[in-house]
């Protein structure tokens, strides 16, 4: 357990129109710092050394206040929960039984667990130390029926940082009904930093041969995709630019892990270069999915300290199950049944 130069801050961020108290978690190593508000289990900022290597740039996206990440409805840093991304028709069955979901997506699908999301509830924090070095530990109970899903699941998220620059994030739930389980952070990450225009000039190279062949509202068709010779091969390092043009507004796919095996082990996925090379962070994980997703609907989005998000402001990268997989026999299994313990692990690594 590395602890030497680690610590963590706790400040008081605001209060919510109900009087609750709401705080921040700041995370540092010396390098770089990594702030956590249990509003929402949001990482609010990523902080790491610029050219020069002073240390105050932000490479995430987001909101200055607290009023505007209660206003925000684009994800920003969040968790979400119980299932990331789409699930098709709003509905699945699981053991005879047909549960509706919220048709948030275009009026049919369920995207990020519906209307109920959890980046807008109130998680509870505490301070951890563990193998990835120091963190906070957030939990909540969802109960059953929220959001439409089965069972009453107790969840933790927590955020790490330890003195090799690598943000880990190591999610667990159980749930007292069989239900579908597929947790990820939604961080949009800019690494010429948070307010500096376009992506398209990042370089990344990704450990994913196929991707999810998908129908017109994004929901997968269950067939796997080989990327060579498509505008979606990223096998070999290529600026996110280069054939975005070709794939409508911009990336928003789950691509498919190589070598996943389904025994918990972290694989490299993906290693994303800021346009000038000064900056990279490497992507590790233990689902058999990624979802590229390249800030499509970014609009005129109001940001912190004054900055103003447009279309390709950023990246996201989620490792998550694959989509509506609750719906799909042929993709791994998603289903958390009761005596199982959902565990899942993201990395992010950051070099500078």
């Amino acid at each position: 357990m590395l602890t030497k130069g680690l610590k963590i801050e706790k400040n008081r961020f605001g209060l919510l129109s109900d009087g609750t108290k709401v705080h921040l978690y700041t995370l540092s190593n010396g390098k770089m710092s990594v702030s956590i508000c249990d509003y929402g289990c949001i990482i609010t900022s990523i902080v790491i050394p610029d050219k020069q290597h002073n240390r105050h740039l932000d490479v995430a996206l987001g909101c200055s206040t607290l009023g505007g990440w209660v206003s925000n409805h684009e994800t920003f840093g969040a968790v979400v929960g119980r299932f990331a991304n789409r699930i098709g028709g709003a509905s699945f069955t699981i053991d005879g039984v047909t549960y509706e979901l919220d048709k948030n997506d275009n009026s049919v699908n369920t995207l990020h667990g519906g209307f109920s999301r959890w980046d807008k509830k109130i998680w509870k924090a505490k301070r951890i130390a563990n193998e990835y070095g120091i963190g906070i530990k957030l939990t909540r109970k969802s109960p059953d029926g929220e959001q439409g899903f089965p069972g009453n699941a107790k969840v933790s998220v927590s955020y790490m940082l330890n003195e090799r620059n690598d943000l880990t994030i190591v999610y667990k739930a159980t749930c007292d009904k069989a239900t579908p389980f597929n947790m990820t952070n939604h961080s949009y990450f800019n690494l010429n930093g948070h307010s500096s225009g376009s992506i398209e000039g990042h370089k990344i190279q990704m450990n994913c041969s196929k991707y999810l062949e998908v129908d017109k509202n994004l929901i997968p068709t269950g067939k796997l995709i080989d990327v060579a010779g498509t505008p979606y091969d990223f096998t070999s390092s290529k600026a996110l630019g280069k054939d975005i043009a070709k794939v409508g507004s911009g990336y928003d796919n789950c691509y498919c892990v190589d070598g996943f095996a389904g025994d918990g082990s972290l694989k490299t996925i993906a290693v994303l270069e800021s346009d000038d090379g000064a900056r990279k962070m490497t992507v590790r994980g233990t689902q058999p999915g990624i979802q590229l997703y390249t800030g499509n609907f970014l609009n005129n989005i109001n940001g912190k300290d004054g900055a103003v998000y447009q279309c390709h402001s950023a990246v996201c990268l989620e490792t998550q199950d694959y989509p509506d997989a609750p719906n799909k026999d042929s993709f791994p299994n998603s289903i958390l049944r009761p005596g199982e313990t959902y565990r899942h692990v993201t990395q992010y690594s950051f070099m500078f």
